[in-house]
């Protein structure tokens, strides 16, 4: 779950899952082997092809890129017999440098064996990744309580599938409450800090009667957590969201994070909220942060998205109009409309530099 534009980037590429060790394009595998047999016909149809023969230097390191040590041997082997073939009138003194050839081509099986080597590290690293990640944030279900819920997670920092945003849906005695959250940082340095305020959140909403109580319990997390550290300077930026039983009213709680958004019928409204400072400050008893009651209606829902989508920036330096792109993609169904927002934000070429992540919330009434 990374910033997209145009072209053939390095986070492109490793969107495709090429830089992360999993097989690289079909065209990069076949490539070797069209070369060494497009050179191979055109020289042995017309001796004027012969000048070709320098691209048959270029195939072992190319067959580098898709195969193992085998068959990068088998191919340089398949570029040596071809040299030395009369038919292919590759085969005289001056036209080839074959010594040349076949030291690129054993250069190629040991770069090969190292990739190889590397490859398989690689995949024992992103198994361990993705092991913490279901840890630290189990997947979403798609219902918690009488609440439809629709994620989106994409960390900034190449490489990690855990950054410094988090968002949870708990049910517990006192309805479904749902946190979203931004801590200082992004990438691998704020793992810890993430892991510690779920873990508060995820204790409060079982004792804590109100929103406000659960915040101060996660303040005081972080205020411990970073006492006796020096400059340790721990904070997060939180939104907290409480359901009635009936679905038809959410309590809000802003702690320095972007408001949500209303979607009502095909308008996209902001919901006004009393901002509070952000936790790990121990601020919150001090200034305790004030909810706010949203009035739904049967098909209401509720978008919460992060500050990497809220200050996603186009090539003129203007941020991506949340609120009014939510409206003219009204239509989409919950599962699908982060998904559809990421790929609005990708095709207008919009620079997310944090960590991204929306949260689709769709209470309904209980059954009969």
């Amino acid at each position: 779950m990374r910033s997209v534009r145009g072209g053939s980037s390095h986070r492109d590429l490793e969107d495709r899952g090429w830089l992360r060790g999993a097989p690289p394009p079909w065209w990069v595998r076949v490539l070797p082997v069209l070369l060494l047999a497009g050179v191979t016909v055109a020289t042995v149809i017309t001796p004027r092809a012969r000048d070709a023969g320098f691209v048959l230097g270029a195939i072992p390191p190319l067959a580098v890129l898709s195969y193992g040590p085998l068959a990068t041997a088998l191919l340089g082997a398949g570029v040596v017999v071809v040299l030395n073939i009369p038919a292919t009138h590759l085969n005289r003194p001056g036209n080839t440098d074959l010594l040349t050839i076949v030291f690129v081509a054993v250069l190629s099986v040991f770069v090969s064996y190292v990739r190889s080597r590397r490859d398989a590290q690689l995949d024992t690293e992103r198994a361990i990744g993705e092991a913490v990640q279901q840890a630290v944030m189990p997947p979403l279900p798609e219902r918690v309580g009488g609440v439809g819920c629709a994620g989106f997670y994409r960390a900034a920092q190449d490489g990690t599938l855990v950054g410094g945003d988090f968002f949870d849906v708990r049910d517990g005695p006192y309805g479904v409450r749902v946190v979203m959250g931004d801590v200082q940082g992004h990438g691998l340095s704020a793992v810890a800090t993430v892991v510690t305020l779920l873990g508060a959140f995820r204790e409060a909403v079982l004792d804590q009667p109100d929103l406000e109580s659960v915040a101060a319990r996660m303040d005081r997390r972080l205020v411990v957590d970073s006492a006796g550290v020096r400059n340790a300077e721990l904070f997060a930026t939180g939104m907290l969201l409480e359901f009635s039983p009936d679905g038809r009213a959410a309590r809000v709680v802003a702690c320095g994070h972007p408001a949500p958004v209303l979607l009502h019928e095909e308008d996209a409204l902001e919901v006004t909220v009393v901002p509070g400072p952000p936790l790990g400050l121990g601020l919150v008893d001090v200034d305790a942060p004030k909810g706010v009651t949203v009035t739904l209606g049967p098909r209401d829902r509720l978008f919460l998205a992060s500050d990497g989508v809220w200050e996603a920036r186009d090539a003129d330096d203007a941020f991506y109009p949340l609120p009014a792109r939510l409206a003219a993609l009204s239509g989409t169904a919950s599962a699908e409309l982060p998904g559809v927002v990421w790929a609005d934000l990708v095709r207008g070429r919009y620079e997310t530099r944090d960590d991204v992540t929306m949260l689709v919330l769709a209470p309904r009434p209980p059954d009969p």
